[in-house]
């Protein structure tokens, strides 16, 4: 069966979970006509409850198809991959819950999207299964939501506005005001308790990754330093935003003989960072401790959220400067809540893409700006958030 073949385009797994069901409910109202996409989970009970909410919005999807899936059963997830072209999955945190179904998606050539921020996660998933994919057909496409998409294609939109084969400077400098989700905050625990780990899978992946030998790409880092166009300071932000754009500079000649990406967070007042720099190195530490961490995941859980009318008054937008060829340009990615709504956007939007864009051919572990770049740039300015030049105008 060849995958135009299969009965489904779309398959959420982790359908029942907070984002999963925000996710659910955009596809309700925005999948088009004849799509077939389906839900997965382990409790046929939570789908068929998600299924008569999604009615409500959709009378077409009282019809929506349910699959069983669990993580632990190894079959169960290679009967939906290969029972569809596209999966989205919003379970995680990744490292402890994702591969089999990563491994499932890159053997059966099935497309793939998830909104892991864990660097880890990625790096292993590249060892592990790239090849495969590659081989297959499939397209792995880790972090299609707030990790890490606003950078990759904000960056990748500035650098299309910038002069051809030149050197490409290109700062990003976010502001947000939002509550992140239960799934972030457990990802970030794991992430903090497995920092020699992490690192160790990292120097793996950089030994065995192709990089360009004739282009030259920096993700420098550094002390906090001052705005000189806003004000106030910006702080470097050890996430896995800069190493997806690093990923795409390196497969995308566009980018420039020699590219520089700055990936920063814009606060205004010093003691901000201060405060904000002990809490997060405190978290670290606990982290390292069994019993803490576990004591800290309890303050948390995954699969919780704030409520629409907390989600409705947040945030965020990156505004980016890029310098090129005697050219300057600044653009800005923008949108609501950043945790929740925009992510379950995001992400939805990204699997429609797959499943229906004319897009360049590509297989295997895949940026966003890699794998679909220009025409997922216009679905989401499409959704609603805003992505445009602020100078020149």
């Amino acid at each position: 069966m060849t995958t135009a073949d299969r009965p489904h385009d779309i398959v959420l797994f982790g359908a029942t979970g907070f984002t999963g069901a925000l996710t659910a409910e955009y596809l309700a109202r925005r999948a088009p006509d004849g799509c077939r996409w389906a839900l997965a989970g382990r409790s046929k009970a939570k789908l068929e409850a998600l299924r008569d909410r999604l009615a409500a919005l959709n009378p077409a999807c009282a019809s929506l198809p349910l699959l069983h899936a669990d993580v632990t059963d190894r079959d169960s997830l290679h009967e939906v991959a290969a029972a569809t072209r596209v999966v989205i999955t919003t379970v995680g945190p990744y490292l402890e819950y994702g591969e089999g179904l990563v491994a499932a998606c890159a053997e059966n050539g099935t497309d793939y999207v998830d909104l892991t921020g864990e660097p880890e996660f990625a790096d292993r998933m590249y060892l592990a299964h790239h090849e495969t994919a590659r081989r297959t057909g499939a397209r792995i496409v880790h972090a299609c939501g707030f990790d890490s998409i606003p950078y990759d294609l904000g960056v990748y939109h500035t650098v299309r506005q910038l002069p051809e084969h030149a050197p490409i400077t290109v700062t990003g400098r976010l502001r947000v005001r939002a509550e992140f989700s239960g799934g972030t905050y457990s990802s970030a625990l794991t992430v903090f308790s497995r920092a020699r780990t992490m690192a160790r899978i990292a120097r793996r992946r950089r030994q065995a990754e192709p990089w360009p030998k004739d282009r030259r790409i920096h993700i420098p880092s550094g002390p906090p330093k001052r705005d000189p166009e806003g004000g106030g300071w910006l702080v470097p932000l050890p996430t896995i935003d800069p190493q997806i754009v690093a990923r795409s500079a390196a497969a995308l000649e566009r980018y420039g003989p020699e590219f520089t990406y700055h990936h920063t967070a814009s606060v205004k007042r010093l003691p901000t960072i201060a405060v904000a720099g002990l809490g997060l190195g405190v978290l670290a530490l606990l982290a390292q401790v069994p019993p803490a961490r576990q004591a800290l995941g309890r303050l948390r859980k995954t699969g919780e959220g704030p409520s629409e009318q907390r989600r409705a008054r947040s945030w965020f937008s990156v505004r980016f400067t890029g310098e090129g060829g005697g050219q300057r340009v600044v653009t800005e990615f923008a949108g609501g809540d950043p945790g929740y709504d925009e992510t379950a956007k995001m992400l939805a939007e990204s699997a429609l893409c797959l499943a229906f864009d004319d897009l360049p051919p590509t297989s295997g572990q895949v940026t966003t700006a890699v794998a679909m770049g220009d025409p997922l740039l216009t679905r989401l300015t499409d959704a609603g958030l805003r992505i445009r030049t602020l100078e020149p105008s």
